[in-house]
């Protein structure tokens, strides 16, 4: 459904249809790039560990806009260790990926575990896949042990045992499926006592996890025995947790997980790592369950070393920022001793290079190297994300990609040593197509096949999608990656990072970054498209992002804001925005616009917003602020009224404490907390707002309710702006979908050159 009106036209004018119909072919050619969900190596000969001759098996995604849906399909490599390197090679033709909603290869590589949904009736399986096809089918939904699988994070898993017999994961807790009205009950009818048992319960509440959680209520752990082909699920979890992320124990004796405490109530769980957690040890014979962690912090994403004797996980502090600088701590298996192999940094050094923190919510599934000593884990370093490799008992950081032209690092996985990542820039995509060019004589071989010399880097812009063979301890350095595919830089756009100071607040950090992002070219300077991002406790590192990336090529540049209170520039840069929401963040955001607008080549009479969440509730204020400065708007999910989000957010914790205001969760509204909240609110400036404003809503939003965005669509109306409003019946906060992405962007593009007026440099268009 849309609604609204189009008009209140920009100086430039009106764009003629061809030029806006440009904003959907340019975001089709730039989405079609495949992005990388998961990677694993398994020994193609020489058997388990160092072996010669190794299977590459990758999975990607892309839009597949045409059909409205994500096309998912893998690809397979052959690599090869060699006396001069790693030699790469492509072992099999893409194919495509149906129905699968997890997948996990066993220990030894030689297996593969999947869960698939069958359509028409849409029960799962839980299949077992190995060289003479698949050996093991289970349709656990026709078992009737419990209810659906869990595929989203972070509660999803599906685990080998040591000894591969067995599989663990996480499902929905069986509930008795009542019917409405029971067939041959005619009213006056006698009744069972069973029936009377069930009477009225078909209505109870269940409460769920919140946004992208919402079919999420009751988790328990489930064992698939290979052996017998039976599941049973594990009763001695605590009944005031929900259990995830588990993994086996040393010996397959136990199981290792993460519970959280969902008494009194549950909080919402997406994007929020301040939840309190615990990573526990149940034995399977006694049923015992031991706490492993500290009782009252936020622990998580547990990985056990190769030889059992090491378990690293995260921890964090429950409550505040929803996203923290966190500690990466490590259990001895066999003494039950805890140590903190990396601290949480308040104030990065000054260097550029130097360790700003951790602020991932999960460490990669398979982080350690074969010495169990050293793990890698990636991370926002700044406005970078770097993958990092830790000593873990001299607690040393090495950056093994500072200062590569790429600006986001992902591990994917590392298995005997060998590691397989991928990298990508604002004008880079991660792809697997080898094709950019490389030192002389460094790479030999025909066709899809490389061989690199050791003793030549390969220079990391050639690399998108790339592998390494980990060096002895304390040799890590320099680090030669091997390009697997590869697909050059997409023309017409540059990009740079910008360091901001803010000097108007005294005793907290004052630095802070923006990425611009700008078309090459042309002499006329570029209209610019300003993007504080959401959170507000996120990043916007420098990696590739198709919409942004379309934009360049209509024409417009693109500021995002990496405003005070990101991640990845220390504990203290977060904190420091607690209680200045509404007030720092939009300070910063207007200061890095008004030095990019001083500095480059912009034009500052057409200058637009673009933002979600957070990020809409900085633009708004923007807007009513320096209402001279901003042409046109566009707002995805938009915080407006603060008090309106107490009962309405699945994180009402945030309301409070975003405003520096104590939360508990006997807590109830006072009338000075809503005043407040209403004092930070931009609603009650929305009269001070002219330019024309466009509102994408997801109708099932469960972070930022959808009558945020109505009210401020009434406002706005009826104060005479020019307004629109996208609603989306299936989208949620982050208007995710194929169909529902493709369409946000083309709007608020059309938005754009039908309010600034289309670019100069329409040459970069389709």
């Amino acid at each position: 459904m849309a609604s609204g009106t189009q008009s209140g036209v920009g100086s430039r004018g009106q764009p003629a249809e061809g030029q806006q119909s440009g904003a959907g072919v340019c975001y089709r050619e730039l989405s079609r790039f495949p992005a990388f969900s998961c990677a694993a190596l398994g020994a193609a000969a020489g058997g388990r560990g160092r072996g010669r001759a190794f299977l590459l098996h990758a999975e990607c995604s892309q839009p597949d806009l045409p059909r409205r849906r994500l096309l998912r399909f893998s690809r397979h490599y052959s690599v090869q260790r060699t006396e001069r390197g790693l030699a790469v090679s492509r072992a099999a033709l893409s194919a495509e990926i149906h129905n699968r909603l997890l997948g996990q290869d066993s220990p030894s590589g030689q297996r593969r575990a999947v869960i698939v949904r069958c359509p028409p009736q849409g029960h799962e399986l839980l299949e077992v896949w190995d060289g003479s096809g698949r050996s093991h089918s289970v349709d656990l939904t026709a078992l009737g042990k419990h209810g659906a699988v869990y595929t989203e994070r972070p509660f999803a898993c599906l685990a080998w045992s040591h000894l591969e017999t067995r599989l663990l994961y996480v499902a929905e807790r069986s509930r008795p499926t009542l019917p409405a009205a029971c067939p041959g009950h005619l009213p006056g009818a006698a009744r069972s006592a069973e029936d009377e048992d069930e009477e009225g319960e078909q209505f109870v509440y269940h409460e769920d996890w919140g946004e992208r959680l919402s079919t999420r209520s009751a988790p328990v752990l489930c064992v698939l025995d290979m052996e017998s082909s039976s599941v049973s699920v594990l009763e001695s979890v605590p009944e005031h947790m929900s259990p995830g992320q588990a993994l086996w124990s040393p010996g397959d004796t136990g199981v290792v997980f993460v519970g959280w405490w969902h008494e009194p109530f549950r909080l919402g769980l997406s994007a929020c790592s301040n939840r309190r957690s615990g990573i526990f040890h149940l034995e399977l014979a006694s049923g015992h369950c031991e706490l492993l962690s500290a009782p009252d912090r936020a622990s998580f994403s547990p990985r056990l070393s190769p030889d059992g004797q090491r378990l690293l996980y995260l921890e964090g502090a429950v409550g505040g920022p929803h996203r923290q600088c966190l500690q990466l701590r490590m259990l001895t298996w066999q003494m039950r001793q805890t140590v903190t192999v990396l601290d949480v940094v308040q104030e990065p050094t000054g260097s550029e290079s130097s360790f700003t923190g951790i602020y991932s919510d999960a460490l990669p599934l398979q982080c350690w190297a074969a010495d169990s000593r050293r793990a890698l884990l990636c991370t926002p370093q700044r406005s970078r994300t770097d993958l990092l490799l830790v000593d873990t008992e001299t607690a040393t950081i090495t950056n093994l990609t500072a200062g590569s032209p790429e600006g986001c690092w992902e591990l994917l996985t590392i298995q005997w040593d060998l590691l397989v990542a991928t990298c990508s820039a604002p004008h880079q995509p991660p792809s697997l197509v080898s094709r950019a060019p490389c030192s002389a004589g460094a790479m030999r071989g025909t066709g899809d096949t490389l061989l690199w010399n050791r003793d030549t880097p390969v220079p990391p812009a050639a690399c998108p999608q790339v592998m390494a063979e980990l060096p002895p301890l304390g040799q890590e350095l320099p680090l030669h990656w091997v390009s697997v595919e590869d697909t050059p830089p997409v023309p017409g756009i540059t990009w740079k990072t910008l360091t901001v100071q803010q000097n108007s607040a005294p005793h907290t950090p004052q630095l802070f970054e923006a990425l611009l992002l700008s078309p090459t070219g042309g002499t006329t300077p570029h209209p610019l498209v300003v993007c504080p991002h959401g959170g507000p406790h996120a990043v916007f590192d420098a990696r590739w992002r198709p919409s942004m990336a379309a934009l360049c090529r209509l024409g417009f540049a693109v500021l995002l804001v990496n405003y005070r209170g990101s991640l990845g520039f220390g504990q203290a840069s977060i904190e420091c925005l607690q209680s200045r929401v509404g007030e720092q963040d939009v300070a910063d955001t207007q200061l890095a616009v008004e030095q990019a607008l001083r500095c480059e080549p912009l034009d500052p009479h057409h200058v637009a917003l673009l933002a979600g969440s957070h990020g809409a509730f900085i633009a708004l204020h923007l807007l009513t602020r320096h209402p001279e400065h901003y042409q046109a708007c566009a707002l995805r999910n938009p915080v407006s009224n603060l008090p309106a989000l107490l009962g309405t957010s699945d994180i009402p914790d945030w309301r409070y404490s975003s405003l520096g205001l104590p939360y508990s969760f006997q807590r109830v509204p006072r009338v000075e907390d809503l005043v407040v909240m209403l004092q930070r609110s931009p609603i009650i400036q929305a009269p001070q707002v002219r330019a024309p404003v466009l509102l994408c809503v997801g109708a099932r939003d469960r972070r930022v309710s959808p009558t945020q965005a109505l009210e401020l669509y009434r406002v706005l109306r009826a104060g005479g702006v020019p307004t629109r409003l996208l609603w989306y019946p299936e989208g949620g906060h982050a208007l995710t979908g194929v169909e529902t992405e493709a369409d946000v962007f083309v709007n608020c593009a059309r938005w754009f050159l039908q309010h600034l007026g289309q670019p100069p440099m329409g040459q970069h268009s389709p």
